[in-house]
C-alpha cells in the first residue's frame, strides 16, 4: 500500500490520540514477528549480525573507546515483550549499545556551545560535553524521576549535545547494523515491559544503567528496521495532523466554555448558549473534555446562570436568620459549643457577581456546625465502625473502599457517626487533593471519620446539602477560597476548620438550591452520556486500527496462521 494510501486510511482512526502510539508499538510488533516485509531477513541473518557487532566492539575496547561488558545471563522467555516472540533472535542491549551516564550537572552548568539535554522538555545550554567528539543520534533513557513520571522521559536526540546526569544515552556499537532511531522505537513501544518493569522505588523511581543493560533486544535486519523507519515517519504525519486537528478543537471548545462562563448579568443560559449545549457531542472527544464540561456547569450553576430566578422566592436572607435560630437552639441544648460570630461579609470580598435574591455566606453561617473527626488509630478488622479516610472522597462523593475500623465502645462516639448529607471535607494534605469535599449519603450512625476530614452539617430543613457541596467542588470556590491559603504554606498543606468556617459561599433561595441541584443532576447525566460515548468510540476506533493495520501493513498475516 503506498503511503498516501495509508495517511488516508489512518486517518479515520486518528480521532483519539492514543491511537499513534498504539500504531507505533505495532508497526514494531510486525517487525520483531518477522511479518513486516514478504523476506525480511533475505538481506543478512541475526547470527551473523552479532558476529559482526562483536567484532567491531572488540576493536573498540582495544582503543578504548568502549569498556568491557560484563558476561550477563541467557536471555529467559519471560523477560521478552510478547508471548509470541519467544522464536526470534534476542541480545543484551548491553552487547549491543555503549551506555553511557551523563557527566553534565544542570545546576552547575555555564552557557557553551552544545544544547544540554535534561529530562524536561525545554533544554537549555551549557558548556561543550561530548561522549566521543563526534555527532551522535541516540535514544537516552531517564534513569532517575520523580515517581512514574518517567515513564514519559524517554528522548531521541540528534548531534552534539551534553546530557544531564541523570540520563543514560544508549550509542549503539554499530549503528549500519542496530541503529539508535530503531532502538528508540522498540524502548519507546515496550517502555512498560522493558523499562517501568525494572525500576525500583516509589517517590523517587532508579532505574541503573545495569538494569538498562540487560533489555532484551530483538535482532532484525537493517532492511527491516528501514521500513520501521519509513513508517515512523508516516506515523509523525498522522501524529502532527491529529495534534493540530486536536489544538483546534480544543481552542473551540475552550472559546465555547468560555462564553458561557461569561458574565450576563444575572440571566440564565441564553440562546447561543443552548447552541453550545447542543452541539457539545462534537467538541467533547476526550474525557479531559468532560472534565471541563463538568467544571462549567458547576460554575454555571453557582453564577445563578444555569435556572432562572423566581422573585417569589424567599431571599436568601432569610435562611441564614433560620439556620442561626437552629443553630442557637443547639448550643441551648448542649449538643454544639457556642462559638464567636464570624466577620460580616464585605462587598469588595465578593468573589463575583450574584443575582439580587442570592446572598454572599461564610460557611461557618450557612451551615449548623463543623467538627474534625476521630484522633483513634484505626486498623484492619472484621469488626467496629468503619472510618472514612480522604482517599474515600472522590469527585465530589463518597466512595467506599479499603476502610479500616475503630471499636464500637470509643468514648467518641455515637456524637462522631455520621449521619445522611453530612459533607466531609478534606482539611490535610498535599495542596492539589486538600479542600475536596464529598457527601454522605449512607445510612446513620454506621460510619465515623478520619481527624484530618472535618464534616459539616447543614440544617435538616434551612439547607440544601446538595447544593453546598457542588457548590464547594466548583473551580471558582477552589480558585477563590481554597488555594489563596495554600500558597502560604510549604510542605504538606492543611486548610483548617477555622479556614473553613469563613470561605464564601454564593447562597441562593433555598427553592432554587434545589432547582439548581435538579439541573445540575440532569447535565451531569447528560456528561456521562458523552463520557461513555467517548470510551465506546475509542474503543472502536483501536478495533478498526488494528484491522486497517492487519490489511495495510501485513497482509502475509492471512497466510501465515
Amino acid at each position: 500500500m503506498s503511503e498516501r494510501a495509508l495517511l488516508e486510511r489512518f486517518d479515520l482512526v486518528t480521532n483519539d490520540p492514543e491511537n499513534i502510539p498504539l500504531l507505533r508499538r505495532y508497526i514494531v510488533n510486525l517487525a520483531i514477528r518477522g511479518k513486516l516485509l514478504e523476506r525480511p531477513d533475505a538481506d543478512i541473518s541475526a547470527s551473523e549480525m552479532l558476529n559482526r557487532i562483536e567484532a567491531k566492539a572488540a576493536i573498540l575496547i582495544k582503543q578504548g573507546r568502549l569498556k568491557k561488558q560484563k558476561a550477563m545471563d541467557p536471555i529467559r522467555s519471560e523477560e521478552l515483550p510478547g508471548p509470541d516472540m519467544a522464536h526470534r533472535t534476542f541480545e543484551r542491549l548491553g552487547n549491543l549499545a555503549s551506555l553511557q551516564k551523563g557527566l553534565t550537572g544542570i545546576q552547575g552548568a555555564t552557557p557553551g556551545e552544545f544544547p544540554l539535554v535534561t529530562t524536561g522538555e525545554g533544554r537549555s545550554t551549557c558548556d561543550h560535553y561530548d561522549f566521543d567528539g563526534t555527532a551522535a543520534i541516540v535514544p537516552m533513557v531517564s534513569s532517575t524521576g520523580h515517581g512514574h513520571a518517567s515513564l514519559n522521559r524517554l528522548h531521541y536526540q540528534e548531534g552534539k549535545f551534553a546530557l544531564g546526569t541523570i540520563l543514560c544515552a544508549v550509542f549503539p556499537i554499530d549503528e549500519k547494523l542496530i541503529s539508535a532511531r530503531f532502538l528508540f522505537e522498540y524502548l519507546t513501544a515496550f517502555r512498560a515491559e522493558l523499562l517501568v518493569s525494572k525500576m525500583n522505588g516509589t517517590a523517587n523511581v532508579t532505574l541503573t544503567i545495569g538494569k538498562i543493560a540487560e533489555v532484551p533486544v530483538p535482532i532484525i535486519t537493517p532492511t527491516v528496521q528501514g521500513r520501521v523507519d519509513e513508517l515512523m515517519s508516516l506515523c509523525d504525519q498522522l501524529e502532527a495532523a491529529t495534534h493540530e486537528r486536536e489544538k483546534g478543537r480544543d481552542r473551540l471548545l475552550a472559546a465555547s466554555l468560555q462564553q458561557l462562563n461569561q458574565p450576563s448579568g444575572n440571566e440564565p443560559c441564553c440562546a447561543g448558549d443552548h447552541f453550545i449545549f447542543d452541539h457539545l457531542p462534537r467538541l467533547t472527544t476526550r474525557p479531559a473534555h468532560i472534565k471541563q464540561l463538568r467544571q462549567t456547569i458547576l460554575n454555571l450553576a453557582v453564577r445563578g446562570k444555569l435556572v432562572p430566578q423566581d422573585p417569589d422566592d424567599e431571599p436568601a436572607t432569610e435562611l441564614l436568620h433560620r439556620v442561626a435560630v437552629e443553630r442557637s437552639d443547639l448550643v441551648k441544648k448542649g449538643s454544639i459549643r457556642r462559638e464567636p460570630p464570624l466577620e460580616p461579609v464585605h462587598p469588595d470580598a465578593h468573589p463575583f457577581a450574584i443575582p439580587d435574591n442570592w446572598i454572599w455566606a461564610r460557611i461557618g453561617s450557612a451551615v449548623l456546625f463543623t467538627q474534625y473527626g476521630t484522633s483513634l488509630k484505626s486498623h484492619t478488622a472484621d469488626n467496629g465502625v468503619p472510618v472514612l479516610t480522604m482517599g474515600n472522597i472522590q469527585d465530589g462523593r463518597i466512595i467506599y473502599r479499603s476502610e479500616k475500623r475503630i471499636p464500637e465502645s470509643s468514648n467518641e462516639l455515637p456524637a462522631l457517626y455520621l449521619r445522611k448529607l453530612d459533607i466531609l471535607y478534606n482539611r490535610t494534605n498535599s495542596a492539589e487533593l486538600v479542600g475536596k469535599t464529598g457527601i454522605y449519603l449512607d445510612e446513620d450512625d454506621a460510619r465515623t471519620f478520619a481527624s484530618y476530614l472535618i464534616r459539616i452539617r447543614s440544617s435538616p430543613t434551612s439547607g440544601c446539602p446538595h447544593y453546598l457541596n457542588l457548590a464547594m467542588n466548583t473551580s471558582e470556590f477552589r480558585e477563590t477560597q481554597i488555594i489563596p491559603l495554600i500558597k502560604k504554606q510549604t510542605g504538606q498543606a492543611n486548610v483548617n476548620g477555622t479556614a473553613l468556617k469563613n470561605m464564601l459561599v454564593a447562597l441562593p433561595p433555598l427553592a432554587e438550591q434545589y432547582r439548581i441541584v435538579a439541573k445540575v443532576d440532569e447535565l451531569m447525566k447528560l456528561c456521562d452520556q458523552l463520557e461513555a460515548q467517548v470510551t465506546i468510540t475509542a474503543a472502536a476506533t483501536r478495533r478498526l486500527l488494528k484491522a486497517a493495520l492487519h490489511g495495510a501493513l501485513c497482509p502475509i498475516l492471512q497466510n501465515a496462521a
